[in-house]
């Protein structure tokens, strides 16, 4: 993570991750998808504190998936 931090002031830096605490700590922007569907794209700070969506929030608080 630390080489990320290093290198995404330079390079734009697509992560697939299915761990919400290395999105949160690392993202600047997160998309959430759901089978193929792009659901919401937002700043990391505003998608994990109040996501516009409900199955994102729903994902991110563990309801499901």
């Amino acid at each position: 993570e630390e080489l990320l931090d290093e290198l995404k002031g330079e390079f734009t830096i697509a992560i697939v991750t299915h761990n919400m605490q290395q999105a949160a700590r690392c993202a600047d922007r997160v998309a959430f998808f759901y089978m193929g569907e792009l659901v919401e794209v937002d700043s990391a700070d505003r998608m994990f504190t109040a996501p516009r969506e409900r199955r994102t929030q729903d994902y991110i608080t563990g309801r499901f998936g």
